[in-house]
């Protein structure tokens, strides 16, 4: 059992968790896994009008979508979708593969964030059922779990402890964002668990790297910590997936110039927005 079990507190749609991906990457490839990840989602938008009813349109979320891209990194396709997507079925879709292929979850995770970030609509079936297809996944059989009266029951449970923060999480009260009954957590929050005594600390909203290796290094000390990897081959290699020169470069710890230059020899890239996802080169 790993010493150390995070609960990301997230959401497919969320910018700020796609932008905090490089972090999360970097600290599974420190730690390996002596750490235990635990997405749980927030759901951002039970439905579309939860966003137009509060005036925001697909014309602001592309101006905040250019503006998240060029500050860290990520691709995005900025231009304006259709409308505004709910964000529940993908999240449902996510806690049922937890629920039942929990291997598979993360990586539907990724797909379905990138699928979004590239103007797919998170409550389209066609969005959810490619992601599927991506990673293994029958869609049909996706679906079927998705309707469960359980997964259900654990998105329910899922979007209750987002609104829970920890009392420590309260304090970083700009990090936290209202819902109709309160403050809930922002994406991407974590709680960190050290096992060995129940001692729990919430790392609320998007943080710096340093905030994460400084709570582990506090909170874990006698963590083994691996070298960042050699080159973006291995990078890539052990991600098993596509990643954005953003990623590459923290997990390497260097310059996105200097990743885009390794990957350019080794890789081929499926552009997006401002940069593109590298894969290996056959």
């Amino acid at each position: 059992m790993a010493d150390v079990l995070i609960t990301e507190y997230t959401d497919p749609a969320c910018p700020w968790a796609f932008s905090a991906e490089p972090f999360r990457l970097r600290l599974s490839w420190l730690y390996g896994d002596q750490l235990e990840w635990m997405p749980r989602m927030v759901v951002l938008a039970d439905s579309a009008d939860s966003y137009t009813s509060s005036g925001f349109t697909v014309e602001r979320q592309a101006e905040a979508l250019r503006r998240i891209s060029r500050e860290h990194g990520m691709p995005i396709d900025t231009r304006p979708r259709p409308r505004m997507a709910a964000t529940l079925p993908a999240c449902r879709a996510v806690v049922a593969a937890r629920a039942h292929a929990p291997g598979q979850a993360r990586a539907l995770l990724r797909r379905l964030r990138m699928r979004n970030f590239a103007g797919e609509l998170l409550d389209e079936p066609g969005t959810i059922d490619g992601a599927a297809a991506d990673v293994g996944l029958d869609p049909s059989e996706l679906r079927a779990w998705s309707e469960r009266p359980e997964v259900i029951a654990e998105l329910e449970d899922d979007k209750a402890g987002a609104r829970q923060p920890l009392p420590a999480a309260r304090v970083l009260d700009a990090k936290l964002a209202n819902w109709s009954g309160g403050r809930r957590y922002t994406c991407p929050s974590y709680e960190i668990l050290r096992r060995s005594d129940g001692v729990r600390i919430a790392i609320p909203g998007f943080q710096p790297f340093a905030v994460y290796d400084v709570v582990l290094a506090n909170l874990v000390p006698g963590l083994e910590r691996r070298d960042p990897p050699a080159g973006a081959e291995d990078v890539l290699a052990w991600a098993g997936a596509p990643l954005a020169t953003q990623e590459v470069a923290v997990l390497r710890d260097i310059s996105f110039a200097d990743a885009r230059e390794e990957l350019g020899r080794v890789a081929v890239e499926h552009p997006l927005g401002h940069d593109g996802f590298w894969s290996l080169a056959a």
